[in-house]
């Protein structure tokens, strides 16, 4: 029992040493965790308001081409098939004939 209480009595400041060291090192390692996770998140936050600002400006062409009185949304639409089947042909390849192999 006397030898126990002797070796308790020499291990106690060195486990005393380790668990300070070790909680130290817990505590930088979340403090750098921490960090990471915030700049993480405000990157991802600006990616957000970069990809909202997009939309919005998608949408307000959207409510200008609804709302021009003289506009012709048809004919506008038209237009867009026409320049797609030129891009199309220019690859070698027709819309009309992607049309027909997907029905």
């Amino acid at each position: 029992m006397e030898d126990l209480t002797g070796l308790v009595a020499v291990m106690a400041p060195f486990l005393m040493v380790f668990g300070i060291v070790w909680v130290r090192s817990r505590s930088k390692l979340e403090e750098k965790r921490l960090h990471a996770t915030a700049e993480s998140s405000a990157e991802k936050a600006a990616q957000y308001v970069s990809h909202v600002a997009e939309l919005e400006d998608r949408v307000r062409v959207l409510e200008r081409i609804v709302t021009d009185r003289g506009y012709d949304v048809a004919t506008q639409i038209e237009a867009l098939r026409d320049q797609r089947r030129v891009e199309s042909s220019d690859n070698g390849v027709a819309i009309d004939n992607i049309r027909r192999e997907r029905v």
